[in-house]
């Protein structure tokens, strides 16, 4: 068979992404904005597509950001992040009854000042998972473009507004990326992007939610924790993460159209007013009862974004396996209990055409 040469598009749109990508990161980096280099890419490509130009990165690329992402994620693990370990049962419980809380606020939200059905007012509502929300509401024929505007949104919004807020409130510096110790030798960067590879393939295999991302950094922390690879990326992998993360998140949102956008920007700000003050609520409670930092809460309980809040725990140094637990949580809790709660509580299957 003839080799299949990549067209002109596929060519030109993941270079063109990448480029408005980085021009967004840098300034909005030079600009010294907290988390600059993920929100500067992020609203760069969101921008860019919205005034209609193709975006998107090939999937090979984005699991490569995701694996870069999740090896830099477990350089970060030490011995003392154990502390907060002791109280994760106690958090993680609270973070789903704030998940349940804050999915059934924005539904009935949605539903009393912009008039959504329930199905879709629930789907929208269900904050992260956003591939099997959106596939869930196919399959129920709910309003997917409404539904997918509202979630993007509270992604777009999250990845911008918490840098800020942490950065307003003394919770973090301004200023250039914060030291990450030396780098690790060649030898020891071939043996992490090795284990970091089979073990994201090994839990892409048992369908692990988030396998690329969760699997290079289960195998970075483990060889990190282990003592037996020392050093962190070089500053230009770890920079290379974050802004394609950000890009990554504004291609999503730059595939809709302004149109779309416009039609459901009120549901989408309104409903994330709702989610981020119950949110806001709990993470109040568990500042006030346990230990555990302030910014780690924060970032924890952000209602979604799950690869950006990621992101931004590294680039804050905020504890990434608080994060990446509770963040892992909702994802599974998410997936496991809305398909449920909206065969429960959304319009029957057979009233969806009437």
């Amino acid at each position: 068979m003839p080799l299949a040469f990549p067209s002109r598009s596929e060519i030109v749109v993941p270079l063109q992404t990448l480029l408005v990508g980085t021009a967004g990161a840098a300034l909005f980096y030079a600009a010294e904005l907290p988390g600059g280099l993920i929100s500067g890419a992020m609203i760069g490509v969101a921008a860019f597509g919205m005034a209609g130009r193709p975006v998107g990165l090939p999937q090979p690329l984005a699991h490569v950001i995701l694996m870069t992402l999740g090896m830099s994620l477990g350089a970060m693990v030490s011995p003392t992040m154990v502390k907060n370990l002791s109280a994760y049962p106690l958090t993680i419980a609270l973070l789903a009854l704030a998940t349940f809380c804050a999915t059934f606020g924005s539904s009935l939200y949605l539903r009393r000042v912009h008039g959504w059905d329930r199905t879709s007012a629930l789907l929208a509502g269900s904050p992260g998972a956003l591939s099997q929300i959106i596939m869930l509401a196919t399959e129920r024929n709910a309003d997917v473009p409404g539904i997918a505007v509202v979630q993007i949104f509270r992604v777009i919004i999250l990845t911008a507004l918490v840098p800020l807020l942490l950065a307003a409130t003394g919770l973090m510096a301004h200023g250039p990326l914060p030291s990450r110790g030396p780098t690790a030798t060649p030898l020891a960067l071939a043996e992490l992007a090795a284990a970091a590879i089979a073990m994201a393939l090994l839990m892409r295999w048992i369908k692990f939610p988030a396998s690329w991302m969760f699997g290079a950094m289960m195998a970075s922390s483990i060889l990190h924790g282990a003592g037996w690879v020392e050093g962190t990326l070089p500053q230009w992998a770890y920079i290379a993460a974050l802004t394609g993360i950000g890009t990554l998140i504004g291609s999503r949102f730059g595939k809709i159209s302004p149109r779309t956008i416009l039609r459901h920007l009120a549901a989408a700000l309104g409903s994330f007013a709702v989610a981020i003050s119950i949110s806001a609520v709990f993470v109040g409670l568990i500042v006030l009862t346990t230990t555990v930092r302030i910014s780690d809460v924060v970032v924890a309980f952000a209602p979604g974004a799950m690869d950006a809040m990621l992101a931004l725990a590294l680039t804050l140094h905020i504890d990434p396996v608080f994060v990446g637990a509770h963040h892992l949580s909702r994802f599974i809790y998410v997936s496991i209990v809305t398909p449920g709660i909206v065969h429960l509580f959304g319009k029957a299957q057979d009233d969806i055409d009437d």
